[in-house]
């Protein structure tokens, strides 16, 4: 299954940034793609959020189930339903001196096997730029 990691550096204390994006509700509100995300559940450590989002003006919508390991300062999060068939991976966030290193890694599957072959890198290229596009978006919101 194809698999992204990106990731980046920001300028504030690794607590504030991870708790920054616990907060996916407030994401519409600073990532420019995400239209919404609303909180359809939520427990001790975990969060069910009912997400929108465009790419390439198409519209993704999906169901996840986000669980936050707040010692290691770490959101594993998992597709329960949705447009895609996979759609998993983890935020990790790690002090370094006085920046946060974050990275984000996504694994996923579009359930088409025949668009995969024909575009795959195309689609592993647009993974990718909405990921930096996440983590751009997160860094502006914590550095401000």
């Amino acid at each position: 299954m194809p698999y992204v990691e990106t990731s980046i550096a920001i300028v504030a204390p690794a607590r504030s940034v991870y708790e920054l994006a616990k907060e996916q509700e407030r994401f519409p509100q600073f990532m420019p793609d995400v239209e919404s995300v609303t909180v359809v559940e939520r427990l001790p450590g975990r969060v069910l959020t009912r997400w929108k989002t465009l790419v390439e003006e198409a519209p993704i919508e999906w169901i996840e189930e986000d669980r936050f390991d707040d010692d290691a300062l770490r959101i594993d999060y998992k597709l329960l339903e949705g447009d895609l068939d996979t759609f998993e991976g983890a935020w990790t966030f790690t002090q370094n001196g006085t920046a946060t290193h974050v990275v984000l890694g996504v694994e996923y599957d579009f359930g088409v096997p025949t668009l995969a072959e024909l575009i795959g890198p195309t689609l592993q290229k647009k993974v990718r730029e909405n990921s930096e596009m996440m983590l751009a978006a997160l860094k502006a919101e914590a550095e401000k």
